[in-house]
């Protein structure tokens, strides 16, 4: 193996991938099984997790489905101890949970305010403290929380959604300071415009005209560019001093003002 190979190989270890079924985290669940690790598919459709286990199987990666409610911190630690039974530890966490809604900002009514905001925030602190309390009983480990580029500045019609990410922002930035020492480090992956399952109902023709024009690359991302920068944050070679970043992956998007 390659002096490079080896930076980014993840053979030996253990990824949890919360939200594995989906579009997004399902391309970072198999770039993180091409790397060697061993990636527990977590969602809440047994169909799609076997959807994807079968593209990591043909990749040549390993995989297993789990399913769980990351409402339920009882299912949260279920998962945990699912996961210990079969691979013995956790080295790497991706949370990747997270729900959407264009309501409009006058007309969010409090249970959906208080449902996003505890699937999108409240699962991502339930996730870290039950598998991050594991990692530094276990000597480390790289949790990477999926942001938002609503995370980082205001978007119309994503109201609750961007409050809840920037939330996420610096709760993982609180949890890098935090457990630095211990070598559990806490990053936030942050994806740009990705066509995927929560956001396609607010992409309509003028939203997509004003993203485009905002976007330097001119194109949304494909879900398997967000690989590079998931493999760089898990690994504990190539990231060992990488911990409360906002790793953005967005065309330039975040560099445009006017």
């Amino acid at each position: 193996m390659s002096y490079v190979e080896d930076l980014f190989s993840l053979e030996g270890k253990t990824a949890v991938v919360i939200g594995g079924t989906g579009v997004l985290c399902g391309e970072m669940a198999q770039g993180l099984a091409q790397a060697g690790a061993e990636v527990a598919v977590v969602g809440r459709s047994e169909e799609k997790g076997a959807e994807r286990l079968r593209l990591i199987d043909e990749a040549g990666g390993r995989g297993f489905f789990v399913q769980a409610d990351v409402a339920s911190r009882e299912s949260l630690t279920a998962l945990l101890e699912t996961v210990k039974d079969r691979c013995g530890k956790v080295d790497i966490l991706v949370n990747g949970a997270g729900i959407n809604s264009p309501t409009p900002v006058l007309e969010i009514p409090d249970e959906e305010f208080a449902n996003i905001l505890d699937i999108n925030l409240g699962a991502i602190l339930r996730s870290c403290q039950i598998f991050g309390k594991h990692m530094l009983e276990n000597g480390g480990g790289s949790i990477i929380n999926v942001g938002s580029i609503s995370g980082l500045g205001p978007l119309s019609r994503v109201f609750t959604y961007s409050a809840s990410k920037a939330a996420v922002h610096n709760l993982s930035k609180n949890l890098a300071r935090e457990w630095a020492e211990q070598k559990v480090r806490v990053n936030t992956l942050v994806p740009g415009f990705f066509p995927a399952e929560q956001n396609r109902k607010v992409l309509t023709e003028d939203r997509v005209a004003s993203i485009m024009g905002h976007t330097p690359a001119n194109r949304f991302g494909d879900a398997h560019e967000l690989i590079g920068a998931t493999l760089l944050l898990a690994s504990e070679n190539a990231g060992s001093f990488v911990t409360g970043v906002e790793m953005i992956v967005d065309g330039g998007f975040s560099a445009m003002s006017i």
